[in-house]
């Protein structure tokens, strides 16, 4: 049976602080369209941006995941998103109205249980995967940390970490099932050591910590005095240290939770990869620097091969995402100079559309009498309105924007390009839009065979009067 993406039933909300912001904020999981991905939206702010929940967008991953796209931010993503991946849903927008998502009780267990509540739904697309088939490696020598990724059908994460403290020497997890997910990691909550906390205060952070959300671990003597300060700091009437070396605040749900928990973490910033994977991940002294930019080397190995020449693949019989009046509707061009007839894919990073060479082209009637052919610049031109339906699909409102060429660069032709031809174009982002600014690579088929590539600078504006 074919896989199908999922999104949620109906919307569901959660409340709670920020764990380092210490602001209240509402987050809302909505249902989402096929293809759309995690995304936040910013509903506090004026325009709502949004922010996608990929790799690329990570800006900072000191004590947890931020991302940033046009300015606007939204940190501490990691659990929510371990949630949705783990639970198999594919489309989320999450509307939040602050910085920062909820910390609750530090775990991932109260969003697993809010998207329970209201259950999932069977989308009518298939369900993308990017597979790994060689190992692949991203380490950090002078630290330790290392995370591989070998070969495999199915998902699986084993997480091995170990501190330099007799407290918390050596532990490991391991998830291979994500109908596991909810009993045995996601209740797991985070960890911080007495040293960090004392470190995390002292530079404005854990606004919103409290010993509710978060294991406060005791390696070193410490005396009552202390003790009761921290009891007034964290508005708890008296707290001492229990004899395995944590405070007397919560008691541990396994041996091993801060392994599962690392393992949770690195559940949510694979899921940046924006895509769901098949392999077996195995994470040594895992944070979320080497998470995500382990996510970001699976974004470019998955763009490499979009890159390679094989064609898109095109059933006439499917619905297009896009047929020629949805493409009318967001872009400016009309016929004559419309190039082209169909979106057949259409995700945050490449787009593939047809066109449909007919002789009743007007161009064909000087190019050439005797040997009708395509022109050249037609083709890129061809090329360059799908890629724009691409970079138009990142603004709300793409009736108000316009796409401009800057520069046109390594454009090779393979063959001709006749009547009767159906030229088959994939466009595919070369790195993030910056300040509308967008680099695209190109290939166009006919059939099996490559007949143009090129690569695209254009910038998004908003029309002139807008």
């Amino acid at each position: 049976m074919t896989d199908k993406q999922r999104t949620i039933s109906k919307p569901v909300t959660l409340k709670g602080r920020g764990l380092h912001s210490g602001e209240n904020a509402e987050v809302t999981i909505m249902p989402a369209p096929e293809n759309h991905g995690y995304v936040f939206k910013r509903t506090d702010l004026p325009e709502q941006p949004t922010i996608r929940a990929i790799a690329d967008n990570v800006v900072t991953t000191a004590r947890g995941t931020t991302l940033e796209e046009k300015k606007a931010r939204v940190s501490t993503v990691e659990h929510l998103l371990a949630s949705l991946y783990a639970l198999g849903i594919d489309n989320a927008m999450l509307e939040i109205n602050g910085p920062e998502v909820p910390i609750i009780d530090g775990s991932a267990i109260k969003f697993v249980e809010a998207i329970k509540s209201v259950g999932t739904v069977e989308q009518e697309a298939e369900r993308k995967y990017f597979q790994i088939k060689e190992k692949m490696v991203f380490r950090d020598e002078q630290k330790g940390l290392e995370i591989t990724g070998y070969p495999d059908d199915t998902f699986s994460v084993d997480v091995h970490i170990g501190f330099d403290s007799k407290l918390l020497d050596n532990q490991f997890a391991r998830l291979s099932n994500f109908e596991d997910f909810e009993t045995q990691i996601a209740p797991c909550r985070t960890f911080v050591f007495l040293h960090e906390v004392e470190l995390l205060l002292k530079n404005n952070l854990i606004k919103g910590g409290d010993l509710d959300n978060a294991i406060v671990l005791i390696d070193r003597k410490i005396e009552q005095e202390e003790l009761d300060r921290l009891a007034e700091l964290f508005n708890k009437p008296k707290i001492h240290v229990k004899p395995e070396g944590i405070l007397n605040n919560i008691d541990l749900y396994f041996n091993n939770e801060p392994a599962r928990h690392k393992l949770l973490d690195v559940i949510g910033d694979l899921a940046l990869v924006g895509v769901r994977l098949k392999g077996k991940i195995i994470a040594n002294k895992p944070g979320h620097y080497i998470n995500t930019e382990f996510a970001k080397m699976l974004r470019k190995h998955i763009k490499i091969e979009l890159s390679k020449p094989n064609p898109p693949e095109y059933d006439e019989n499917k619905t297009p995402v896009y047929d020629v009046n949805e493409i009318m509707k967001r872009l400016p061009h009309r016929p004559p100079f419309l190039l082209v007839d169909k979106i057949t894919f259409l995700d945050e990073w490449a787009v593939c559309g047809i066109k449909n060479v007919t002789m009743n082209e007007a161009f064909f009637v000087g190019h050439y009498p005797d040997e009708p052919i395509m022109p050249g610049v037609l083709q890129i031109e061809s090329m360059a309105q799908v890629g724009g339906i691409l970079l138009l699909s990142f603004v709300p409102d793409p009736e108000n924007y316009v796409l401009y060429f800057m520069k046109i660069e390594n454009v090779r032709f393979k063959q001709k390009v006749v009547p009767g031809d159906t030229l088959n174009i994939r466009m595919v982002l070369k790195e993030p839009v910056r300040r509308g600014i967008a680099l695209t690579y190109g290939q166009g088929f006919v059939g099996n065979k490559l007949v143009i590539e090129c690569e695209f600078m254009a910038q998004l504006s908003k029309k002139p009067g807008l």
